[in-house]
């Protein structure tokens, strides 16, 4: 789950309520929801919603995983408690039927907690519950401590007197790693095997066999940076990784590895194995950013997360591409709603829960090739929804859960009102041919008999992708010895370069020399451009693996490669520059530097919930993207300037200065948390390479004065809201403002006033934003009262002038904005209260109906950061009118 900046979390809270609060609105007024609890909810046409139960109320704790035991019971877990045992009312029943809730009690270990408020836990933190094989498989994420014992791991809960009470607890996988990135889920598969699934701070334990051979090498020639703030720092570089056992946990199988933080896993109709990997937030705006994206497990797959920058593009060859990409958000529960009683559109979809912006995603898969493709549509969303784990029960209703990091809890039931008239069973499709093959091609994902590399090898030319990179794998498996003849005799490009991955992982370096001369007799020249990105990709595993070659093969290669460099795409371009820089080219030094001065990025939009229609659905995140997409950093400028930023040949006194010259500039934009210190990492990184009697020249010239002393962060000219704050209500900030406390701050009043952004939106005595009224009048139209109440409560009353409208758009999503203007074909709208330049046109007949907001643009909280002292000040500048010599700063 993401993080959160705290110092903004009241700044933008509500603003989210955009997203539903005006949605949810029924043409019909004697049907409106006015249940708090589900009246933020929007639904698909023909569903309904019921709020079951909030443990928060009864201090239960916030529940992050459920299943179904065989008696039709559900099974839940606090997050940071214990289990739970709930029988629920029939669907539909009368909101006053409640659940019956009863704690699974297990014996405790060691004496009272010396915390009173505490309890100690014999079984819980689970972040991942199956009951399958007549037991209760709980998924522990934990550091052992007094109040829970047990650390992380998979363990199996029995009955084993038929009492109904579960008495037995067996750990059958010890785990090493806890927290947001530890172990998550638990899945029973279609082959009755039971599947986990962990994050990359979990290590990957000793496995039985291993489908996918994961590896502690970076693969990635790109200078290599880690997190400024630590993030990933003592993790492991396999990533997160997917497993499979038996009943009893005696042999494990590991099945995919590579991943960030997947939270679960679901299988298709067909039996195809998925998952919503997360995003690195903090990496937002870098070329390396890699958003939320859904995943098509095949066995053997690597999907490339590495610390740092070095995570792998989609494109290369040895790692597998998303199915789709989301968007950023914080994806949690994963299922297949087959068994539901919904119409079979959804039941032969996968359901993504997002619990940053509370969006249940509905994932239309469409075979192609031996994969697939995905469409995605919002089924449910709300604000806040902060969704934590979902599950289909046994009346074929779907059940869901909000909460987490101890966040207020709530169990949901949604069902179609039509339910029993959907009587027949979802049936699987017919496999197609290619992944068909592609399965039969994964039975050599182990050693297998003499003559397997013979079979798979033609495979390694196939049309499709995911088929190369299976007979790959499968060749990976074999003894190197039965088919490294066939390797240097293939004289077909493509099968050759997928072998000569496979020699890199396999074979000692020792054979380099006879690799890169193998290699030599491809005819760079006539290859398509992205034949020539897997073979420049393939020198790069060659080279990481196994060290940089002789000076005369690094000399030659880079002969070969420079007449194609620059190409007409970013993707060679940025393996082109890594590769010719790190062979020493001089000529590629000028030649990068040229490219960094008019590299644009593609502007192809790849994901499917675009960045600023995000903006205005969450209170914690909105501001934080709202910021980076009003100057949003140039990806490919940084990648290229990253490249070089350990090159030693090739730089002349001109060069240099240009190079410099830009970090200057690239300070100015707005990425993720990380993006300053990634830039001046590169940026010192450089530095170290120039003499040292010219080292503070090039400092000065490439930003140092622009950095605080850890160089992650801006210098702050604004000195932001020192607090502490609270949570002002009109009256206790009225009397705050109403004491006799002296002559107020005009500066730190102004001050205040530009820090917490108001001036992004208000103009104040001509300069500012005109997303919202002009504020320079403010103090003679208005009382304090007034004020304050447009302030704390800005929704309570929203000129027309200024209000958002909630486009609900035929293909059943819907997009947040402002309506700037429109024209015959279109609406132009503006999603970014902080670049409200930036409009987006939607097309009138792509819309199915306008409606109001019910709450403003302006965020409430605006003031909940600030001291009482800090609260005079910015109320003291607003009153003025931005005149220092106003009344209100008179002496009295």
């Amino acid at each position: 789950m993401i993080r959160t900046n705290r110092a903004q979390l009241y700044l933008f809270s509500m603003f989210l309520l955009l997203a539903a609060g005006a949605c949810k609105q029924s043409e019909n007024p004697e049907e409106k929801d006015t249940n708090p609890k589900t009246e933020k909810i929007t639904l698909p046409e023909g569903f309904a919603i019921e709020h079951v139960y909030s443990p928060s109320d009864d201090k239960k704790g916030s529940w992050v995983s459920m299943t179904f035991d065989d008696k039709g019971r559900m099974i839940t877990s606090d997050q940071f408690g214990g289990l739970f045992r709930v029988e629920l009312p029939p669907m539909g029943s009368d909101s006053t039927v409640k659940p019956k809730i009863e704690a699974i009690e297990f014996p405790t270990e060691g004496p009272p907690l010396a915390d009173t408020t505490k309890k100690k836990v014999g079984m819980g933190f689970a972040q991942g519950l199956l009951w399958a094989y007549n037991s209760l498989y709980v998924m522990v994420n934990h550091n052992p401590n007094d109040e829970f014992k047990k650390g992380s791991g998979l363990y199996r809960l029995q009955d084993t007197d038929n009492d109904d009470k579960l008495d037995k607890i067996t750990e059958i996988l010890h785990l090493e790693g806890n927290g947001e990135h530890g172990p998550h889920s638990i899945v029973l598969g279609p082959d009755s095997a039971i599947y986990i699934v962990a994050g990359n701070f979990t290590k990957i334990p000793k496995m039985d066999a291993y489908r996918s051979n994961p590896s502690d090498k970076v693969d990635n020639l790109i200078p290599y940076i880690l997190d400024t703030h630590g993030h990933d720092a003592d993790s492991h570089l396999d990533g997160g990784w997917i497993a499979k056992t038996d009943p009893e946990g005696k042999r494990w199988e590991l099945i995919s590895s590579g991943f960030r933080n997947p939270y679960d896993i679901a299988f298709n109709n067909e039996g195809e194995l998925f998952t919503y990997d997360s995003d690195m937030e903090w990496d937002f705006g870098m070329p390396w950013y890699r958003p939320t994206r859904i995943l098509h497990v095949t066995s053997g797959s690597e999907f490339g997360w590495r610390k740092g920058d070095a995570k792998w593009d989609a494109r290369f060859l040895d790692n597998l591409p998303a199915v789709l990409n989301i968007g950023q958000g914080s994806p949690t529960n994963f299922i297949n709603p087959k068994n539901a009683k919904f119409p079979e559109k959804y039941r032969n979809s996968l359901l993504a829960f997002d619990w940053s912006f509370g969006i249940i995603y509905a994932l239309d898969l469409t075979p192609n090739g031996a994969s697939y493709t995905a469409k995605a549509e919002e089924f449910i969303s709300g604000s806040p929804l902060p969704l934590t784990d979902g599950v289909v029960g046994p009346d074929g209703a779907l059940y869901f859960l909000t909460g987490g990091r101890k966040l207020e809890s709530d169990l949901y039931r949604v069902y179609y009102k039509d339910h029993d008239k959907i009587k027949d069973a979802v049936k699987a499709k017919e496999l197609p041919a290619d992944i068909k093959l592609r399965r039969e091609i994964e039975q050599y994902h182990q050693a297998s008999t003499p003559g397997a590399a013979e079979k798979v090898w033609e495979y390694l030319g196939h049309q499709d992708r995911h088929i190369r990179f299976a007979a790959r794998v499968a060749l990976e498996h074999q003894p190197f010895d039965s088919w490294k003849e066939l390797v240097f005799k293939e004289r077909n490009v493509v099968r050759l370069t997928e072998a000569m991955v496979a020699v890199a992982h396999v074979a000692d370096s020792t054979l380099q020399p006879q690799i890169m001369q193998k290699l030599a007799t491809i005819p760079v020249e006539k290859l398509t451009p992205r034949m020539l990105e897997n073979l420049s990709r393939v020198y790069e595993i060659v080279i990481s693996r196994m060290g940089k070659p002789s000076a005369a093969e690094a000399q030659a290669l880079a002969a070969r490669l420079e007449p194609l460099y620059p190409a007409k795409t970013n993707s060679l371009n940025r393996q082109l520059s890594k590769l010719l820089l790190a062979l020493g080219s001089e000529g590629a030094v000028k030649k990068t530097l040229d490219l960094l001065a008019v590299a644009k990025d593609d502007t192809t939009e790849s994901n499917f919930m675009s960045s600023s229609d995000l903006i205005l659905r969450n209170p914690q995140y909105g501001l934080d993207i709202a910021n980076m997409l009003a100057n949003i950093p140039p990806a490919q400028q940084i990648f290229l300037a990253t490249t070089l930023s350990d090159a030693t040949a090739g730089w002349t006194p001109e060069l240099r200065e240009q190079y410099f010259s830009w970090y200057y500039k690239a300070f100015g934009f707005k990425g993720g948390n990380s993006y300053i210190g990634f830039i001046d990492n590169a940026r010192k990184k450089a530095l170290s390479h120039v003499p040292k009697d010219q080292l503070a020249m090039y400092g000065k010239m490439s930003g140092d004065s622009l950095l605080n002393q850890k160089g992650n962060r801006l210098a702050e000219n604004i000195v932001p809201p020192k607090g502490p704050g609270r949570k002002w209500e009109i009256d206790s900030a009225l009397k705050v403002i109403d004491e006799n406390a002296g002559v107020r701050n005009f500066k730190r009043g102004q001050e205040l006033f530009l820090a917490i952004k108001c001036g992004s939106c208000h103009t104040m005595k001509g300069e500012g934003g005109s997303v919202g009224p002009d504020l320079t009048q403010l103090g003679t139209r208005f009382s304090k009262r007034d004020m304050l109440e447009a302030i704390i409560e800005p929704s309570k009353v929203i000129s027309d002038q200024y209000e958002s409208k909630v486009f609900n758009m035929k293909d059943g999503t819907s997009v947040l904005g402002r309506l700037m203007s429109e024209n015959e074909k279109a609406y132009v709208i503006s999603q970014n209260p902080y670049a409200p330049q930036i409009t987006k046109e939607l097309a009138k007949k792509d819309v199915q109906d306008i409606k109001r907001s019910e709450v403003s643009i302006m965020p409430p909280g605006t003031l909940n950061t600030m001291s009482p002292d800090e609260l005079k000040d910015i109320m003291a500048y607003l009153m003025s009118g931005g005149n220092e010599n106003a009344e209100v700063y008179k002496k009295k």
